[in-house]
């Protein structure tokens, strides 16, 4: 007896073993497999060769993982190596991009709705494409579902309302282009709708309200326009995410537990709601770029959790109270481009770690940055009243100036076509120019004496064609009427076409929305002076047209990629090593400094990031979308306001300081670091003056290719541009000296180690 149970004891824990090698269901198996056949083989699933082995007990890899349950499969998340997004789709298979025009995205739902258990489903940058079908809601059981960063276009399926268990939705970095759904009611169970970056449109879906299990809400980067509800029902909601849409509303009221708020680049007006003042759990607020008017509330800056807050160009006024206390946690503060007046709160600048922006306003602080007083006075001819005589002499004085000024405006015309040539020189339009000017169209004094620009900037002119005007005409033949299927990005200044000249020349189109403040002829001036800028390091403007509501910029099309794209290893293609992207760095910091001082006046604000920086086919770098800020931004405000040539420099030299070194570190980190410019991303800067941190954080080609020293000093000079005490950041000269110095410290090292 006891001989028999020793038996069945030893024998017990076998029985689990021999049960369990084949655990899977030989039919979902085969499942698993024609999803592989379906998905063109991918390298990443090569392993599910082995047919005798049980795919359930496969390692977990990045790439694949896969939960098993009672013999059949309930998680299945797929990470693919496809591109994350091209410029333009238009429906079809891209090569090199998306799976073949072979996929069928209908017959590949239908294979996955046979894994009827499965309560997890991610498949991401797979190059799927196609229309997602309706029967996607087959997959009954279904908790969590992300189908980002691939090619489904079309509608969401209506069906996925019947999915009732639903807890997460993402379908991020698609493009879905229909009219954004209304059904998220009957998803009873969801905390996580994105559907980030599409191209969603119509009104803010309504039923969004009612969904009050949501704590993450993203729709950024889409076109839903209209009005917002209110959101305060949505009590459990923390990340609430709705820029970059052409939302046109007053700001709603949010729930008191929000911790994170993004509703920049819309077009809301409107004052900022009390209520905000409430939001005791909010850390980060961002409604830059809006329209929004009337007073900050200060209460907003003392709230207990803020760390983050930017109001930066909209139409605030008022003043801020000077014995103000900041809330502790507050880090960042961005009040630029407003109607501010007055000083500023003690709490600003008493802070040494805190970075405030306030540039762009009248303030009594700060000059140099400000506007006169006169500016930022708001005149109430917008402002509704019941009644009253007051109103009434206001509305009746205004149109009498106006009425006096029209009929001065009209006399100034005629003396001037009575007194004066039409031949004057159109400089004199927009400022007062140098005689002295080489063919360039900057002085040859800046040419002969500049320390980095003038070599540079001869050679720059040798073999570019000159800046011409072309017709609208020539243009919509170039690019088939200006087709989606030209379309190479869509950005903040507009989108970007490519196109074919008549002569079979390849160029790149930039369609910028044109405004009502400036005149046709103004807007010609200010044309012929950006065309004035060559250098061998920037896109080269080839030409333009100047439409009725739109500016035409035709570029040199270059064909290479972005720099972004060449600094981490996790993506296809060619890796950029420390020497070569030093080369790329030194170039482009040469053609910031010539926007900065080899033109008169200079271009800033020129927005860098790596994906403006372009590689041609021999790898050099040249600067894409530099001085747009005259013709996009700042175009309406000079000359109206009779400001000059200062007028023009809409933000501080400061900031292109603070982008590049944003851009330095991007390359010494990897691309990653580029979507957040916060204390994270400066902490892994500050870890890398270690040699520990320096091999937690840095891109491992820059550690595999660089010398300790070499490192040191793009380190160095990195802390300095992005430093928050904007007077303690180095000039672009400084920069290129010590960029210019990490080359000939690596080259030294290179030689020594081949000796």
């Amino acid at each position: 007896m006891g001989y028999c149970s020793l038996f069945l004891l030893l024998c017990f824990p076998w029985s689990f073993l021999i049960t369990g090698t084949h655990q899977l269901q030989s039919s979902q198996t085969q499942v698993l497999l024609q999803l592989r056949k379906h998905l063109e083989y991918p390298a990443q699933l090569e392993f599910w060769n082995n047919h005798g082995m049980d795919l359930c007990y496969l390692s977990p890899s990045t790439q694949v993982n896969m939960t098993c349950q009672d013999n059949v499969v309930t998680e299945l998340r797929m990470t693919g190596d496809k591109p994350v997004k091209v410029n333009s789709f238009v429906g079809f298979a891209i090569t090199n991009k998306t799976l073949s025009g072979n996929f069928s995205m209908d017959s590949f739902v239908a294979t996955l709705a046979r894994l009827t258990s499965l309560r997890v489903l991610s498949l991401v940058s797979l190059g799927i494409w196609g229309p997602l079908p309706d029967k996607i809601h087959r997959l009954s059981s279904l908790e969590y579902l992300d189908l980002s960063s691939n090619y489904l276009f079309g509608s969401v399926p209506p069906k996925i309302s019947t999915m009732v268990k639903l807890q997460t939705l993402k379908l991020d970095d698609n493009f879905f282009n229909d009219t954004v759904p209304d059904w998220f009611d009957s998803l009873s169970n969801l905390t996580i709708l994105s559907l980030r970056n599409n191209q969603l449109k119509g009104p803010f879906p309504s039923s969004i309200q009612r969904v009050t299990t949501l704590t993450d809400l993203i729709l950024s980067g889409n076109d839903l326009s209209g009005k917002l509800p209110n959101l305060d029902r949505l009590r459990k909601l923390n990340m609430l995410d709705l820029s970059e849409n052409s939302l046109d509303s007053d700001l709603p009221s949010l729930p008191k537990g929000l911790v994170m708020a993004f509703l920049s680049n819309n077009s809301l007006s409107g004052e900022i709601p009390r209520q905000y003042s409430q939001l005791s759990q909010l850390q980060h607020l961002d409604m830059s770029f809006n329209e929004l008017s009337g007073k900050i509330t200060a209460s907003l800056l003392s709230l207990p959790s803020i760390s983050y807050l930017n109001l930066a160009s909209n139409m605030l006024s008022g003043s801020l109270p000077e014995r103000l206390t900041c809330g502790s946690k507050l880090q960042f503060v961005d009040v630029s481009n407003n109607r501010l007046t007055g000083g500023l709160p003690n709490c600003f600048t008493e802070s040494g770690y805190r970075v405030v922006k306030f540039g762009g306003n009248c303030l009594s602080v700060d000059f140099h940055h400000q506007h006169a007083k006169s500016s930022c006075i708001d005149v109430p001819v917008k402002r509704k009243h019941s009644g009253g005589k007051n109103m009434g002499v206001l509305v009746g004085v205004l149109a009498g100036i106006f009425f006096f000024i029209v009929l001065l405006a009209f006399g100034l015309v005629m003396v001037r076509k009575r007194y004066f040539s039409r031949g004057i020189p159109e400089q004199h339009l927009l400022h007062k120019t140098e005689q002295d000017k080489s063919v360039t169209g900057f002085s040859s004094e800046i040419l002969s004496s500049a320390r980095f620009v003038s070599e540079a900037a001869k050679l720059g002119i040798q073999g570019l064609p000159a800046c011409r005007s072309f017709t609208l005409e020539e243009l919509k033949e170039a690019t088939n009427n200006f087709n989606n299927s030209s379309i190479l990005g869509d950005g903040s200044y507009g989108k970007l076409y490519k196109g074919i000249l008549e002569n079979g020349t390849q160029v790149a189109i930039r369609c910028v929305p044109s405004s009502k403040k400036y005149s046709m002829r103004n807007l010609k001036l200010r044309m012929d002076l950006l065309a004035k800028l060559r250098h061998p390091h920037l896109v080269c403007l080839l030409g333009h047209c100047i439409d009725v509501n739109k500016v035409f910029l035709v570029y040199e099309y270059v064909s290479n990629g972005n720099f972004s794209a060449y600094l981490s290893e996790d993506r296809p293609g060619k890796v950029l090593n420390w020497s070569e992207r030093l080369a790329v760095l030194i170039s482009v910091a040469k053609a910031i400094h010539f926007l900065h001082t080899g033109v008169i006046p200079g271009f800033f604000n020129n927005r860098l990031k790596a994906n403006n920086i372009l590689l041609n086919e021999h790898g050099i770098a040249k600067l894409s979308d530099y001085g747009l800020s005259i013709i996009s931004e700042a175009a309406g405000n000079c000359g109206e306001n009779g400001e000059g040539p200062k007028s023009w420099q809409m933000a501080r030299l400061e900031d292109d300081v603070c982008s590049f070194g944003f851009i330095l570190l991007e390359s010494l980190v990897g691309p990653s670091v580029s979507s957040r410019r916060d204390k994270l991303a400066l902490d892994e800067l500050a870890s890398c003056n270690s040699q520990e941190g320096r091999q937690k954080s840095l891109n491992p080609i820059v550690l595999a290719t660089s010398s300790q020293e070499s490192l040191s000093v793009v380190i160095t000079i990195t802390n300095k541009c992005i430093c928050s005490e904007s007077w303690n950041r180095p000039s672009f000269e400084d920069i290129l000296w010590n960029l210019q110095y990490a080359v000939q410290v690596q080259a030294t090292a290179d030689g020594e180690q081949f000796r």
